[in-house]
């Protein structure tokens, strides 16, 4: 190696110890200190001298105004989140229970057909539907009805041996839910639907003809 490449090497050594050599520069002359020894060496040097430079110096507390000034001039620092797992596994089930409870207080309950309503000529016409609890009534027409513009139909529960309870009117050209309150479905019930009035019977009992009942 010539006087010249020394004089060089020994230049970039000395900036590699005391960390002002930058960028492609600084990586290449890494990539060199894997494989040349002779480099390694005097960067070694350079360290020790460089490390003994400042052992005459007694360390100055500066004064406060400049602390305020590095203080001021400082970029805003981000919020950084520190990572917590347990945190994200608690949402999750968190959430997947809230999912949960949403699903078995809005899905639509099972509904399995109970009995079949039949008119005076024994044909039937309303399919009666209800859940395992018998909380929630569906009644399905087999035919559709046409009602003429003053009239309606209402839906009758007659307990055994009792006056009838009107459970609301029904759709006559598509199914019909009905939630029962504070009402059970006893086994010798009679459910009927009446032809009443437009917006139903007036006196809270059936006024006009049963067109379709069963038992229960």
């Amino acid at each position: 190696m010539n006087d010249h490449n020394e004089k060089r090497d020994d230049a970039l050594a000395a900036e590699y110890a005391l960390g002002t050599l930058r960028g492609n520069a600084r990586l290449r002359f890494q990539k060199r200190l894997m494989h040349e020894r002779d480099l390694a060496e005097r960067v070694a040097r350079w360290e020790t001298m460089f490390s003994t430079l400042d052992s005459h110096l007694k360390p100055v507390q500066p004064p406060e105004s400049v602390w305020k000034k590095i203080a001021i001039n400082l970029p805003a620092q981000p919020t950084v989140r520190r990572n917590r797992p347990y945190l994200g596994w608690m949402a999750a089930a968190g959430l997947a229970a809230v999912a949960l409870v949403t699903w078995y207080t809005t899905r639509e309950p099972e509904l399995t057909p109970l009995v079949v309503l039949n008119d005076t000529q024994q044909h039937g016409q309303w399919v009666v539907s209800a859940d395992s609890q018998r909380q929630q009534l569906s009644l399905t027409p087999l035919r559709p009805a046409a009602l003429t513009p003053n009239s309606s139909l209402q839906l009758w529960l007659i307990p055994a041996g009792g006056t009838p309870v009107s459970l609301g009117l029904l759709n006559s050209q598509a199914p019909t839910q009905v939630k029962l309150s504070h009402m059970t479905l006893a086994a010798d019930a009679v459910i009927a639907i009446s032809l009443e009035p437009q917006g139903g019977s007036p006196t809270g009992q059936p006024t006009g003809p049963v067109l379709f009942s069963d038992k229960i």
